[in-house]
């Protein structure tokens, strides 16, 4: 079973909005119904649940029931933080079968396309963590945060751009949670690097993803592509 999270649980602030992102209007539609849609139509894709802010529930109750998404299973309240989204997810979905897979992907990526999907659910059938990115085209330079010197030039080959869905399969993800919340320093702003830092004997694989999966962050980027 292949199970797709939406998550929309932020406030979007720097788009400097009256409403978070996922709620503003993109192409004659919200932001969030474009990711919710691509995911009902993708056939891998078994059932579909959001994860929103608290104060944002009933309304997207009310997106909900106005597009009739036959996959859309449950809206379930978000946290503070994205890591507590994740584990909102995590928790309503604890009594599912152990080979249960569960993709992340940010509502802030409307442009995910059914290819897309359906490269990481075939990674998945052999792969117990799959994420998507695609080759940086410009070079990185890791800066050291005190002095904002640069510390080192990574082989830019190497390099990728993360982008999401990030999938997992359930129980994987689920322990890679447990033993991060056992540790007092823990921080996270993605899934993989939860998997990463504490299942490093789990492998991730790439997928390929697409430069028009990009992510809405300020009002400019609310541009067709």
């Amino acid at each position: 079973m292949n199970l797709a999270v939406v998550l929309a649980g932020g406030t979007g602030s720097r788009m400097g909005a009256d409403r978070p992102k996922q709620f503003l209007q993109l192409e004659g539609r919200m932001v969030i119904e474009h990711a919710v849609d691509t995911f009902c139509q993708a056939s891998q894709i078994d059932e579909v649940t959001v994860v929103v802010h608290p104060d944002w529930l009933d309304f997207m109750g009310e997106v909900a029931s106005r597009n009739a998404w036959p996959k859309l299973s449950r809206i379930i309240p978000g946290g503070s933080e994205r890591y507590m989204s994740s584990l909102n997810a995590l928790n309503a979905y604890a009594a599912a079968p152990p080979d249960t897979n569960i993709l992340f992907h940010d509502a802030a990526r409307p442009w995910v396309s059914l290819q897309i999907i359906e490269r990481v659910c075939h990674a998945l059938l052999k792969s117990q963590a799959v994420c998507v990115g695609i080759p940086s085209t410009d070079t990185v330079w890791q800066v050291d945060p005190a002095t904002h010197v640069v510390a080192a030039v990574p082989d830019r080959t190497t390099m990728f751009r993360a982008q999401t869905p990030q999938s997992f399969r359930l129980t994987v993800i689920a322990e890679a949670y447990r033993r991060a919340l056992r540790d007092p320093h823990f921080c996270a702003t993605d899934d993989c690097g939860v998997l990463h830092r504490y299942c490093p004997e789990i492998p991730i694989q790439v997928v390929l993803g697409s430069e028009q999966n990009k992510k809405i962050t300020f009002p400019e980027d609310l541009q067709s592509l």
